[in-house]
């Protein structure tokens, strides 16, 4: 009994996350957390996340996405969101996990906002904020294009964009007052579904989180969407690892 309690099957959906940098194939999974993976296949089947940027990279921990569209222009648009997803914080927040952003304080809170976890977080995220919702985990050589995606110089633009990584940006360019364009954003240019067959990479054997019942530990900087949902972008505060230029539009606070 114990053994099937803890037991948590890989039978998934499978969806490919194309980036302007490669792509990101990610399991997901349907059984363990259905709500939320139903939730995330809803925006991915209204195209929510074509042309979405990548808006938050923060180091040694998250890259973080689902908030903005560019289209070709700035300011860019928000992502239209939903009715909020109830948690289900069954696996754990292992590294090349991908999991659900949610506002603080406020468990059952996710909407569009997901990321990837770049390490081992369990002691964190499978605690804080009622556990945050692994719904997935990253195969084939997908974490070598979010570690790419890792290394790029980071911008702050303001709001839930104060740590964005750009791609063939400069503070020199930032500084002379260039406005990024599509080819400097972590673009998502579609997530696609690939493989919705009831069994999909049974190899997989997802982490359960064992945590979530501590009382121990807090997250500093966890994924928030309330950020990108009623943020202010601050003009002045221009400067993470370079300089950089407020471009997103204030953000509404949807609940």
């Amino acid at each position: 009994i114990v053994a099937a309690l803890f037991s948590f099957q890989a039978k998934a959906t499978v969806v490919e996350i194309r980036t302007n940098l490669g792509t990101i194939t990610v399991n997901l999974f349907d059984e363990d957390t259905p709500e939320t993976v139903e939730n995330f296949l809803e925006y991915v089947n209204s195209g929510a996340y074509a042309n979405n940027v990548v808006h938050r990279h923060a180091p040694d921990f998250v890259i973080q996405a689902g908030a903005f569209t560019y289209n070709n222009e700035l300011p860019m648009d928000n992502v239209p969101t939903g009715v909020a997803v109830i948690n289900e914080p069954v696996l754990s927040n292992v590294r090349g996990t991908i999991a659900m952003a949610k506002q603080s304080g406020n468990p059952n809170s996710a909407t569009s906002q997901w990321f990837i976890n770049l390490k081992d977080n369990s002691e964190v995220l499978d605690i804080d904020n009622g556990g945050f919702t692994v719904f997935g985990q990253v195969i084939n050589n997908g974490m070598d294009v979010v570690d790419e995606i890792t290394e790029l110089p980071r911008f702050n633009m303001g709001g839930a964009a104060n740590s964005i990584p750009l791609v063939d940006f400069t503070a020199e360019d930032a500084t002379n007052g260039e406005e990024p364009g599509e080819g400097n954003f972590v673009l998502i240019t579609d997530v696609v579904v690939t493989d919705a067959a009831t069994v999909t990479n049974p190899e997989l054997d997802p982490v359960p989180n064992t945590l979530i019942d501590s009382d121990d530990g807090a997250d500093p900087t966890p994924p928030s969407n309330g950020g990108s949902s009623g943020g202010a972008i601050n003009p002045f505060a221009l400067f993470v690892m370079a300089l950089g230029v407020a471009i997103f539009r204030r953000r509404r606070t949807k609940m």
